[in-house]
């Protein structure tokens, strides 16, 4: 069994939400001798997912890289939608996969329905405002006009700054 000397650091597995995760998957990779030939297939993989990130808009963030073989590359979506909008994207993600020289000749994608994770809800009233959204509805509530018309805007405005000071 082979492991990594204590001095260095381990690989992390881009795609891994959890660093502490990717190293410990990295280190047992590395101790059997087996698995251990997954690893430099595993770090392209990383790369190349990496470089796919760089050259898709953003909204494409839950797209990951599934394979890359014979110059065929496929990627795994969340929805159908998703993957629709993402066919229009794969002239230029091609073409700039082969500018960082990836020999990309054709790109699949794969529906997956089960990689679209739910975004964690925050309970109601436990919205973080900084500090100096706090300061502005505070100045603003002491800014407006004190008219009838106000008074209730004024008071919010007011409540709202001092409960966020508070919280």
């Amino acid at each position: 069994m082979q492991s990594s000397p204590p001095n260095q650091r381990p690989y992390h597995v881009y795609g891994t939400r959890d660093r502490r995760t990717a190293f410990v998957a990295t280190d047992f990779l590395r101790s059997h001798e087996r698995l251990a030939s997954l690893l430099p297939a595993a770090m392209r993989i990383g790369k190349l997912q990496k470089d796919v990130r760089v050259i898709l808009p953003p909204m494409y963030a839950g797209c990951d890289v599934l394979s890359f073989q014979d110059a065929a590359l496929v990627l795994a979506v969340p929805s159908s939608a998703v993957a629709a909008k993402l066919k229009q994207q794969l002239p230029k993600l091609q073409g700039g996969l082969q500018k960082k020289g990836w020999q990309v000749e054709s790109v699949r994608i794969k529906i997956q329905v089960g990689r679209a994770l739910p975004q964690p809800q925050q309970p109601k009233g436990s919205l973080q405002l900084p500090p100096t959204a706090v300061q502005a509805f505070e100045d603003l509530g002491h800014a407006l006009p004190e008219t009838a018309q106000n008074a209730p805007l004024i008071a919010a405005l007011l409540r709202l700054a001092e409960k966020r000071r508070q919280g």
